[in-house]
């Protein structure tokens, strides 16, 4: 097991077991392995990547990882630091989706912005530890007529932490605010005057589905040059058409920004043709979905003293097989919708893993970590290439073939620097 000697910043890193999707085809193997690999670090920045032949290094401060697991820096792509640890103020809560919204609006009416800002900068705390560069966290935004609260303290944190972790904002809004197209655009031009950071966002399900606002949505983004995300289908209603009709949308508008679905639920619920068929126009309309896998399990086919019969994963093997970006998030953190979390991504990942009985999780499905360019415009930029910020995760006690099992003892590195050595939520 590999333990760095001290906390003195690495200039070399050998005997790194990448994974197989961050690693150029030409790359060699051992008995169907990828070869270690030899990562060269100077001023912060990654300045070789090759495999590892000769592992003297005594020009250098090398760490020898002796086959530890290296990743690069992690994306938290879907979470709600306004809810987070609401949980222990709240009494019971009914089971499902629509009974945690409940009990959420009820205790909104309570938020302060120093209650806001201490729940979600202990979140970020928790998620910089656990080697979390890049955040996006949805807002929830009910009326048309004011601005939350919490989404000037959540741009506020940004600025703060923005040396740490990129923070990006999406404006939870339900549907029937996109009814009318002047108040769309009202709330896109109110969006992009927030600052940096800002995305268009919306809650579509079959309690509230009217396509014409979906389209009002778009319209009004491509407006303020707004890139969407989207709560999408998270039901196991076979009926739910929100992510078939965006796909339509994306690609009759000619929509330019980019579009992020989250959840995509009914996908699960609905007969292989429509789902498949769903999913084709979503690899042609380019956008990324995102599958929660914690708190959907929590929260699909819930009801008090059953055991549910069904499970809430989207259908993340055909979506991949397709070429669709897809990535893994935590969403809810000790609140009415997950009562469990810890803004470790990989506790997310774990589950994802056992849903969706995950082949090679290390090799190909971390990939679903660490794709912060899945989440913007523009041509796929891989993370950990020459010239990139040395922001590293090794983990000293897993394996490549057990990943994600002994993930939580890591070494974080950003820009080279060790910044933690720990358990990912200890503050030591």
């Amino acid at each position: 097991m590999f333990n760095p000697p001290d906390n003195t910043a690495p200039e070399r890193l050998i005997n790194a077991r990448l994974p197989r999707w961050l690693l150029p085809a030409a790359w060699p193997a051992t008995n169907g392995q990828p070869a270690l690999a030899d990562i060269r670090i100077a001023q912060g920045r990654i300045v070789g990547i090759n495999p590892c032949i000769n592992s003297a290094a005594a020009d250098t401060y090398a760490w020898d990882l002796a086959g530890a697991v290296v990743l690069p820096a992690l994306v938290e792509a879907h979470t709600h630091l306004d809810k987070t640890f609401t949980l222990p103020r709240m009494g019971t809560v009914e089971p499902g989706l629509l009974g945690a919204i409940a009990a959420m609006m009820h205790d909104r009416s309570s938020w302060t912005p120093q209650d806001v800002a201490q729940r979600a900068g202990q979140a970020l705390q928790w998620a910089y530890r656990a080697g979390v560069s890049h955040l996006r966290t949805h807002c929830d935004w009910w009326e048309a007529d004011s601005t939350p609260i919490a989404w000037k303290v959540l741009a506020e944190l940004g600025d703060a932490w923005r040396d740490k972790v990129v923070v990006e904002r999406v404006s939870l809004m339900p549907l029937h605010l996109f009814a009318e197209r002047s108040t769309a655009k009202a709330l896109a031009a109110k969006i992009a005057a927030s600052g940096p950071g800002a995305r268009m966002g919306g809650f579509v399900h079959t309690s509230n589905w009217n396509p014409a606002a979906l389209r009002y949505l778009f319209e009004a983004a491509a407006g303020q040059e707004l890139d969407v995300d989207l709560h999408m289908d998270e039901e196991l209603n076979p009926a739910a058409c929100g992510l078939a009709t965006t796909a339509a949308l994306v690609k009759a508008l000619g929509f330019a920004g980019h579009v992020v679905c989250g959840h995509n639920c009914a996908l699960a619920a609905q007969g292989d043709a429509q789902a498949l068929a769903t999913l084709d126009a979503v690899a042609q309309a380019n956008i990324t979905l995102i599958t929660l896998p914690m708190t959907n399990l929590l929260l699909q086919d819930a009801t008090t003293g059953r055991t549910p019969r069904q499970r809430g994963i989207t259908l993340v093997k055909e979506a991949k097989s397709r070429g669709i970006p897809v990535l893994i998030a935590t969403d809810n953190v000790q609140d009415p919708f997950c009562h469990v979390g810890s803004y470790d991504p990989l506790e997310a990942f774990a589950a994802g893993v056992l849903a969706g009985q995950l082949d090679a999780p290390f090799d190909a499905w971390s990939e679903s970590l660490c794709r912060a360019d899945w989440l913007r415009a523009g041509p796929a930029t891989p993370p950990l290439q020459i010239g990139s910020a040395a922001d590293l995760l090794i983990f000293k006690e897993a394996s490549a073939l057990s990943f994600p099992s002994r993930t939580h003892e890591r070494v974080v590195l950003r820009q080279g620097q060790v910044i933690g050595r720990h358990h990912p939520e200890s503050t030591a």
